[in-house]
């Protein structure tokens, strides 16, 4: 039986732009309560706010500021998150870091850098789930807890070595928790692949067309179309330790 969205409240980690805004759109044309999480850029997320406000008056909509590198201040965005929105069926740890460098270039990151990657990508994701599965064992229909991956965690390959392995890490994170944390709650990914979102537009414009040009059906990743790959997974309740590949058929052996 699908897991109707209207009345249900949403957290999106990274939801200040990008892909992050497009989800939180998503979940809101919906009908559902949005939290929006940003790290430094009020401005940005108050643009966000703005715009579901005004186009889908009926929800709620707040934005949260807090560092999900920061397993403490995961936890507390997530209380925050349910306060604000009074209960919290859904959580996006869509947020992620990463470092743009030569990627076999051993010496291009910094054991910080690696640190930060493992700290976003993994540890952080874990802390969400962590924080919220009280509330999602306690609320009748469960609770959903969906992952931003990326088609690096399936290719060598990536903006930087430590992304591409923290993203394979972060897989098999998902299915860890998807196996072990019961039957209230759904826990997916979706890979995307390149996005010309902010984050997406930092590769070469060569690199970008050799992508479009290797991928399948000849485009880059729609935004729209990644966007709602989380709304159908939140409501799929057939669906758990799952990666959806939405990437253009960039990497079709992968999917």
């Amino acid at each position: 039986m699908p897991y109707e969205l209207a009345g249900r409240n949403v957290l999106i980690t990274g939801g200040s732009r990008g892909l992050g805004a497009a989800i939180a759109l998503a979940f809101a044309a919906q009908g559902a309560n949005v939290a929006i999480n940003y790290q430094s850029n009020s401005g940005a997320a108050a643009a966000v706010l703005d715009r579901l406000k005004q186009e889908h008056p009926r929800v709620k909509a707040v934005a949260l500021q807090a560092d999900v590198g920061s397993m403490a201040q995961c936890a507390t965005l997530v209380e925050r998150a349910k306060n604000e929105l009074g209960g919290l069926d859904v959580v996006v740890g869509n947020a992620g870091y990463t470092k743009f460098s030569k990627f076999g270039d051993l010496d291009a990151l910094s054991e910080e850098d690696w640190d930060k990657c493992w700290a976003v990508n993994v540890k952080g994701k874990l802390a969400l789930l962590r924080a919220a599965l009280p509330t999602f064992n306690a609320n009748p229909d469960g609770g959903v807890f969906l992952i931003t991956g990326s088609v690096a965690s399936v290719q060598q390959s990536g903006s930087s070595m430590a992304y591409s392995v923290t993203k394979a890490a972060q897989l098999h994170l998902m299915k860890c928790l998807a196996a072990t944390q019961g039957d209230k709650v759904r826990v997916n990914a979706v890979l995307p692949g390149i996005l010309l979102t902010d984050w997406g537009e930092m590769y070469p414009p060569e690199a970008i067309e050799t992508m479009k040009e290797k991928s399948a059906l000849k485009s880059v990743t729609d935004l729209q179309d990644c966007a709602d790959a989380y709304v159908m997974l939140a409501k799929n309740t057939s669906i758990t330790g799952a990666k959806i590949q939405v990437d253009a058929g960039l990497f079709v052996n992968s999917a």
